[in-house]
């Protein structure tokens, strides 16, 4: 199993920026993908970023992309989200998640079985 912790979260203008921070533990070694995933109010969760544990592969939602960028830190067993020109509609829940297994989809949250507890980004206008 591996636990994740979220920081980062906040209220910020449009605009504005804000880096989320993801600290895993446990079973490292049994990770393949580091997701970030976001719920807005009364919508479903839906992906937002992705990225490969060897850092090789990137992947983005659409209306991130650009703006958005995922890293990780082995070293630290870190992975980060920075969000820059942020928009109201970005306002979520944000949730980082661990995939351990290559097979199937690396941005459909029913692959990724460990979550962390969300931390809130509220973006105003």
């Amino acid at each position: 199993q591996v636990q994740l912790v979220e920081s980062g979260g906040g209220l910020v203008q449009a605009g504005g920026s804000l880096r989320l921070s993801c600290a895993a533990s446990g079973r490292i070694f049994s990770v393949y993908v580091m997701g970030w995933f976001r719920q807005p109010p009364g919508k479903e969760r839906e992906f937002v970023a992705a990225i490969r544990w060897s850092g090789d592969r990137r992947y983005y939602k659409n209306s991130v992309e650009g703006r958005f960028t995922i890293s990780r830190d082995n070293a630290k067993n870190t992975v980060s989200l920075q969000m820059n020109s942020l928009k109201p509609e970005d306002t979520a829940l944000y949730y980082c998640a661990a995939k351990t297994y290559a097979p199937g989809s690396n941005i459909d949250p029913a692959m990724f079985g460990s979550w962390g507890q969300g931390t809130q980004v509220t973006v105003s206008s």
